[in-house]
């Protein structure tokens, strides 16, 4: 078992303690970030660091170690509610901060025998920040229905990464940061292919490399967090995790790389409280010069957003659910324009089952943006179809790394112009994509040996979870219908029932 292992089982095994409190797997890893905010803050304070404590006097790590029961629980609060005022990414991980384990005791236990026990400055960064991930892991994955914002999966997130090549002079963005996995992975490529860098870039690769928005709190604490961690950015300095909705306004800035895997859901929509104190969902449409077409659609209004931050010649890779291939309408236009307006040279059609949100169906599509010019600049679409005929579970065969091997050897990293077809991979003129009936890139070509041959058909486990992804789907696309309608939809819980 690794340091990060031990690590990881050592705090889980608190979290089944505190089931019995009520307290919930990811409100556990949220007390656990506060928590090792405040420890590692007072060790760098402390020889041989000696670098000025981010926290103020009296809301520190030490102002915890003496107190017991009421006080303890009191003080706790009080410190959450202060710090949470504060600026930086100190203010970020703590912004509307609550405790939620109610008895003092078990506080206690959770300061004193697991977190102060354990000098987590001193800790390589990677165990430390595999740690993380793996509480967010077993977090995500025990979360329950919707918790697949959350998460990722870091096999197809190294795999994306390891094809667009990050360098050191790069900067990177993930519009929809999550718990900033994207981002840490660009970072740990860099540090990993580039070992010899120079003050200036050791200086980049800390402070102005990396960059997210995230629309939700306390995911963005996390995401804070786990860049802290990995050793991304300091305690006392500025978070590059920024808290709201992206897809708002432009933000004046520009990447050279934007990686990321919108929000699942293809409508966006807003609560709101009518005159008569009734609620109901609204649709957002988002309304912007820089677009070029007005929807409700999450992951058409995401592609545009990441057309306009990028810099000219920059490189994005980027998650999105089937329906951006072949909707009609306001999708149609922009796959046009993406054609003609930048190189869309490939495209990873994904299996299911791969991620923790059921029934998504996915692809991730690579572009650059080029300078405006009369031609279009998309020559051939090469697609590879990692779908058909490939059979994944969460948790009786879960993707890996090595499973994407064929993916990126054939994607030729650094020499797109070696590349050959193969069964698996095919290329796609533009003048084929554009003849297609709306621009469609939802392309297949490979059978479905299941439907021809009874052997060949999955083990009973795999297609139980298969049927299950299926209904999700289905009973997804009826919720959004029913947003549509103005209709509150029932969670699978209510159905259940």
């Amino acid at each position: 078992m690794t340091n990060a292992q031990q690590l990881v089982a050592k705090l889980w095994s608190y979290c089944h303690v505190l089931r019995d409190d009520g307290v919930s797997t990811l409100d556990y890893v949220q007390q656990l970030t506060f928590l090792l905010f405040l420890k590692m803050a007072d060790e760098q304070s402390r020889p041989p660091y000696n670098r000025p404590s981010a926290v103020p006097a009296g809301l520190d790590w030490q102002s915890l170690l003496g107190r017991s029961g009421d006080d303890l629980e009191a003080h706790y609060i009080h410190i959450l509610r202060e710090l949470g005022q504060q600026p930086g990414i100190l203010g970020q991980i703590f912004r509307k901060a609550q405790n939620k384990i109610q008895d003092p005791a078990r506080l206690r236990h959770l300061i004193v025998n697991l977190i102060d026990r354990e000098t987590w400055s001193s800790l390589d960064a990677d165990v430390k920040g595999d740690a993380y991930e793996g509480l967010l892991d077993r977090g995500v994955s025990e979360g329950g229905y919707g918790a697949g914002q959350y998460f990722t999966p870091r096999p197809l997130i190294q795999a994306m990464i390891d094809c667009v090549q990050p360098s050191p002079s790069d900067t990177v963005v993930d519009p929809a940061a999550g718990t900033a996995g994207f981002l840490m992975a660009a970072h740990e490529y860099v540090v990993r292919h580039h070992p010899h860098l120079d003050p200036d870039e050791r200086r980049h690769l800390r402070t102005d490399f990396a960059a997210g928005y995230e629309l939700v709190d306390d995911t963005a604490r996390l995401a804070a967090m786990n860049m802290v961690l990995h050793g991304i950015t300091q305690p006392s300095g500025d978070s590059p995790i920024r808290t709201g909705d992206s897809l708002k306004a432009d933000p004046g800035r520009r990447w050279s790389v934007a990686a990321t895997n919108p929000p699942f859901g293809r409508k966006s929509s807003a609560v709101v409280v009518t005159d008569e104190g009734d609620t109901e969902r609204e649709q957002l449409t988002i309304v912007r010069d820089d677009f070029w077409a007005t929807t409700s659609n999450k992951q058409l209004n995401f592609v545009q957003h990441i057309h306009t931050i990028l810099d000219t010649n920059g490189r994005a890779v980027v998650v999105l659910p089937d329906n951006v291939l072949f909707e009609g309408g306001a999708g149609e236009t922009i796959r046009r324009k993406l054609l003609a307006t930048c190189d869309v040279h490939t495209m990873l059609r994904l299996p299911t089952g791969i991620f923790y949100a059921g029934g998504v169906k996915a692809n991730v599509l690579f572009f650059d943006k080029k300078p405006a010019a009369e031609a279009p600049w998309t020559r051939d679409l090469w697609i590879f179809d990692f779908r058909t005929n490939q059979h994944f579970t969460m948790k009786t065969n879960p993707l890996r790394r090595s499973h994407l091997d064929e993916f990126v050897a054939a994607y030729q990293p650094g020499a797109r112009h070696a590349r050959v077809e193969s069964e698996r991979f095919h290329r796609f003129s533009y003048e084929e994509l554009i003849a297609r009936d709306k621009a469609n890139l939802d392309i297949t070509w490979l059978k479905d040996d299941s439907l021809e041959d009874p052997d060949s058909l999955p083990s009973p486990d795999v297609l139980i979870a298969e049927i299950q992804e299926e209904m999700a789907a289905i009973l997804k696309q009826f919720g959004e219908i029913a947003v549509g309608l103005g209709v509150e939809p029932l969670e699978p819980a209510d159905i259940a029932e």
